[in-house]
């Protein structure tokens, strides 16, 4: 049952994580401080999809599930709904690097934006 529940949580971490990364930037009208937390990230999440590489805590969710006993992502609130986000059915290569694009356009646009307000 521990296994289960830090898996179910570190998924809800990891889309935390990725919704900071994409929308994160919004965030630094309110607190600008949390830039020095954004650009890793941000930096981070363009590498990922950019190499179409896999997020290190996929496996460890991935591991979580196996020491519970369970076989993948099947059942469950967060489950069904929270994992379909982070790993929806077709996501290729290609997919992957025009998600990266829209998520560097639309940072480098909020960027843009916070950077005239603060002139």
């Amino acid at each position: 049952m521990p296994y289960a529940i830090l898996a179910s949580s570190l998924v809800v971490f990891h889309l935390a994580f990725v919704l900071f990364v994409v929308f994160g930037a919004g965030l630094l009208f309110r607190w600008p401080g949390l830039i020095w937390l954004h650009v890793p990230a941000l930096i981070w999440g363009i590498y990922v999809e950019f190499t179409s590489s896999i997020c290190p805590l996929t496996p460890l969710e991935n591991r979580l599930r196996f020491k519970a006993g369970q076989e993948g992502y099947d059942g469950g609130f967060i489950d069904h709904y929270i994992i379909s986000l982070l790993y929806p059915d077709g996501l290729t290569p290609t997919v992957q690097l025009v998600l990266g694009i829209l998520m560097v356009a639309f940072n480098l646009v909020v960027y843009g934006l916070w950077i005239r307000s603060r002139l």
